[in-house]
């Protein structure tokens, strides 16, 4: 089989670059296309060399209809309004669209979603694997587990990260909401401040810090009474993200047209 031609959105970007690397170690997928925002700096540069690797002949361009022509599929970790730019013509093209940008809106999400019906789309709120398979047991957990252990997340990011909570730490509550059987919009609690009144059973509650160069560090406790339990993950180089979008792009390669997640990209679906 031949190997998977990828283009990667955002490519002057730290993800971006992590991501062409990660194609440029893996067998079976080969970058033939690198995009920026118009009017950027990047433009016309090399995308092997933006990623600190030797030339490869691939330059960074603004035009996803022209680059996509000759490709299979897009690894987009960008920021929504680019993303959703880059939905309808990864559609119109057929290729597989992996999205791992975070800080999509409810609209955002309508508009992936109405082009499924003809279009590959893998999406998740974390690329990595290890977060997927938390984000699995955290489900497990919370349907063992009675409102007498209540569960709070803790997500800590770099300085830079804009959206909080994090697309992980939404992911793993979302986990947690269907494991207890209630909607997470009913039951969420983002952050504390001032006379908050006793903690109500049944909520959900989330923190966000951010400071210096965090990668990413995930908790899910559940405290109970006299004992508690708490799930954990830590990022130590966003390349891992990158690993788990391009297996993601490969497990899609000759898919029927669907919305999927990392869930069914590891075989999680139903756990």
């Amino acid at each position: 089989m031949s190997d998977m031609r990828l283009i990667v959105a955002g490519a002057g970007g730290r993800m971006g670059r992590a991501l062409t690397r990660a194609i440029a170690e893996r067998q079976g997928a080969v970058l033939v296309g690198a995009l920026a925002t118009p009017g950027s700096e990047l433009l016309g540069q090399d995308a092997g060399v933006l990623a600190g690797l030797p030339a490869n002949g691939v330059k960074v361009s603004a035009d996803l209809w022209a680059v996509s022509k000759e490709a299979d599929g897009i690894l987009d970790f960008t920021v929504p309004a680019a993303t959703i730019a880059n939905v309808a013509i990864a559609a119109e093209r057929g290729i597989v669209h992996v999205i791992g940008t975070t800080g999509l809106s409810d609209s955002d999400d309508a508009v992936i979603k109405s082009v499924t019906n003809r279009a590959i789309v893998v999406k998740s709120g974390s690329m990595s694997l290890g977060v997927n398979l938390l984000v699995a047991v955290v489900r497990r957990v919370a349907k063992a587990l009675d409102e007498n252990f209540d569960i709070e997340i803790v997500e800590t990011h770099h300085r830079r990260k804009v959206d909080a909570p994090s697309g992980t730490a939404l992911m793993l509550g979302q986990a947690a909401a269907e494991g207890r059987g209630v909607s997470l919009i009913d039951h969420s609690v983002r952050g504390r401040d001032g006379i908050t009144g006793p903690r109500k059973s049944g909520h959900i509650g989330f923190a966000s810090l951010r400071g210096g160069t965090v990668t990413s560090d995930h908790q899910v406790m559940f405290a109970g009474p006299f004992e508690r339990l708490t799930l954990s993950h830590q990022a130590e180089d966003r390349i891992l993200f990158a690993y788990g979008a391009l297996k993601a792009a490969l497990w899609a390669h000759g898919k029927k047209p669907g919305l999927y997640s990392m869930s069914d990209v590891l075989g999680l679906a139903g756990m």
